[in-house]
C-alpha cells in the first residue's frame, strides 16, 4: 500500500534526525521530535484510511475512538523506547571517563538484561580507569603500587558475564543519575574500600569537597564528600556489625577481643543518619569471625567462639543473619526513608599458608579460573544467608514501596586472590607482619563493583521511567 511506504519513509527520516540530535547530546529533544513527528504521520495515515473508508460511516465514531486510543498507545510506547537512549549508553574505553555518546546506540533494546554476576575474568591490556598518579584520594592501605607492589597484571583484567557484556563505568552518566541525591555506604572498611574506588572513578569528571567535619567528629570512619556541580553527596557510615556493639572484655578492644552484639537493635551510627539518603549500599562480613556474645531483648542468647561454659554456642551465621534482618527491618520502619537499598554480598578473603594472625598471605598474581575455584564453605554460607534475608526484605518492600536489590559481588571476587594488598598496603619501609588479604588494591578488581552498581542503577532508572509512563498511559486511555 502506498500509505505504508510513506509511513516507512517517515520513520526512516525521523530515525536519522534522531541520530543527529543524539550526536548533539540533546536526547530529550530527539525523543520528543521522533515521537511527535511519527505520531503526526501516523495520524495522517489514519485520517487518509478513514477518508478512503468513509462508506462505513455507521461505524465511524466507534472506529475513530478506538483508533485514537491505539495511536496514543503506540506513540507513548515509541516514546518509552527512545528515552532510555540517555540512560543506557553502551561500553566505552576505561582509560578515561567517557562522554555520553547516545549516537553509538543502534538498537532499541539498549542494555541486554542478564545475570551480570555470573561470568569470568578476561585479560584487559588497556588497564584501569585511573592510577595512583591520577587519583590522589587513594589511601595508603589500598595504594598497592605506591607501597611497592612490583607486579601490575592484577589491574589488567575485566569481568565478562556469561550472558552479555558489562558496560564500562561511565562517570558522567553516573553523576547525571545521582544529580541532587545522596548515596551512603553502610558497613565496614571493605564498604569504605568500594566508596574510595567510586571517588577515583568520578574524579575524571569533577572534583569533590570533603565535608566530613560538618557531620561527624570521627572523620576517619564517617566520611562525606560533596560534588557541587551535581549537588551529589557521597558518604560512608562505619558500622561493621550493622547492629549495636560494644566491647565485652573489660581490658579493652583488640583485633581479636570478645564483643557483644544486640542483634535486635540497629546501630544508631547509621540508623540515625540514613533516612534522607536516596541510595544505600549495605554490607558486612569479616567482623563476624571474631568472638561474639549475642543478645536479644537484652538477654544473652548465645555466643560465637567465646568458649564460656554457661553460654550456648551459636554459629557466626546466626549473628550474621539477624544483623541483616534487623538492618532491613530498620530501613522499612523509617517513615521518611524512600531510598533504594543495595545489599553488597560477602567479599571473600584469600589467605594461604595460614590464617591472618598465623602468617597467612596472598601472594598470587593471577585470577583463578572458574574451574579452579568454586563458591563453597563459609563463603557460600554467608552469601546464602544474605540472599535469604534480602528476599524477605524484598517481599515486604513490595507492599510498602521500598526497593531492595542484590549487588552480588561474591562470585566474581572469589576468583581474584591477586587483588589484595597483601604486604603492599602501607609504606614499603614500614615493618608489616600481618598481610592484608581482605581489602582490595586501588585500582583493582573492586572497581568492578561500581560497574555492577551503575548497571543496576541504570536498570532501576529505566524501570522507574517505564512505571511512570505506563501510569500516564493508563490515565489517558
Amino acid at each position: 500500500m502506498q500509505s505504508d511506504g510513506k509511513m516507512s519513509a517517515a520513520v526512516d527520516y525521523h530515525s536519522k534526525r534522531c541520530a543527529y540530535l543524539s550526536s548533539k547530546k540533546n536526547v530529550l529533544k530527539c525523543a520528543q521530535s521522533h515521537r511527535n513527528a511519527i505520531c503526526n504521520h501516523a495520524y495522517l495515515f489514519h485520517f487518509t484510511m478513514k477518508f478512503n473508508d468513509i462508506e462505513f460511516s455507521k461505524e465511524k465514531n466507534s472506529q475513530h475512538g478506538t483508533s485514537k486510543k491505539l495511536l496514543l498507545l503506540a506513540c507513548s510506547l515509541l516514546f518509552l523506547t527512545i528515552i532510555p537512549l540517555y540512560l543506557f549508553s553502551t561500553s566505552h574505553s576505561p582509560l578515561s571517563s567517557p562522554k555520553i555518546d547516545v549516537g553509538d546506540l543502534r538498537n532499541i533494546g539498549m542494555v541486554k538484561e542478564c545475570d551480570i554476576f555470573s561470568g569470568k575474568w578476561i585479560p584487559h591490556p588497556k588497564g584501569p580507569y585511573y592510577t595512583d598518579a591520577t587519583c590522589s584520594l587513594i589511601i595508603d592501605q589500598h595504594n598497592c603500587v605506591k607501597s611497592g607492589r612490583p607486579d601490575t597484571e592484577f589491574m589488567k583484567w575485566r569481568w565478562r558475564p556469561d550472558e552479555c557484556e558489562l558496560p564500562f563505568f561511565n562517570a558522567k552518566l553516573f553523576l547525571e543519575l545521582v544529580k541532587g541525591k545522596k548515596m551512603a555506604f553502610v558497613g565496614d572498611s571493605v564498604g569504605r574500600n568500594q566508596m574510595q574506588s567510586l571517588l577515583c572513578l568520578l574524579a575524571s569528571v569533577t572534583q569533590s569537597e570533603d565535608i566530613s567535619h560538618r557531620y561527624a567528629v570521627d572523620t576517619a570512619y564517617f566520611k562525606r564528600w560533596f560534588y557541587a556541580d551535581y549537588r551529589f553527596t557521597l558518604a560512608t557510615l562505619w558500622s561493621p556489625f550493622l547492629v549495636k556493639s560494644r566491647d565485652a572484655n573489660p581490658s579493652g578492644h583488640s583485633l581479636n577481643s570478645l564483643m557483644s552484639l544486640d542483634l535486635d537493635q540497629a546501630d544508631e551510627a547509621w540508623a540515625s543518619e540514613i533516612e534522607n539518603f536516596d541510595y544505600v549500599i549495605i554490607s558486612a562480613g569479616h567482623w563476624f569471625f571474631r568472638p561474639l556474645i549475642y543478645y536479644m531483648n537484652a538477654q544473652v542468647v548465645g555466643c560465637h567462639n567465646c568458649y564460656m561454659d554457661n553460654i550456648t554456642a551459636i554459629t557466626k551465621y546466626f549473628g550474621y543473619r539477624m544483623a541483616f534482618r534487623t538492618a532491613f527491618k530498620t530501613l522499612q520502619s523509617l517513615e521518611s526513608y524512600k531510598g533504594i537499598t543495595f545489599l553488597r554480598t560477602f567479599s571473600p578473603s584469600h589467605f594461604e599458608n595460614g590464617a591472618w594472625n598465623e602468617g597467612g598471605n596472598c601472594m598470587r598474581t593471577m585470577p583463578f579460573t572458574t574451574e579452579e575455584k568454586k563458591l563453597d564453605g563459609y563463603e557460600l554460607e554467608f552469601y546464602l544467608t544474605q540472599v535469604e534475608e534480602l528476599r524477605k526484605a524484598q517481599k515486604k518492600g513490595r507492599k510498602s514501596g521500598l526497593k531492595f536489590e542484590l549487588l552480588a559481588t561474591t562470585e566474581a571476587m572469589l576468583l581474584r586472590p591477586d587483588g589484595h594488598p597483601n604486604h603492599y598496603g602501607r609504606s614499603p619501609h614500614s615493618n608489616v607482619t600481618v598481610a592484608d588479604c581482605v581489602h582490595w588494591c586501588l585500582p583493582g578488581p573492586i572497581d568492578t563493583w561500581n560497574e555492577f552498581l551503575l548497571y543496576m542503577m541504570r536498570r532501576e532508572a529505566r524501570g522507574s521511567f517505564n512505571e511512570k509512563l505506563q501510569k500516564n498511559i493508563s490515565r489517558k486511555i
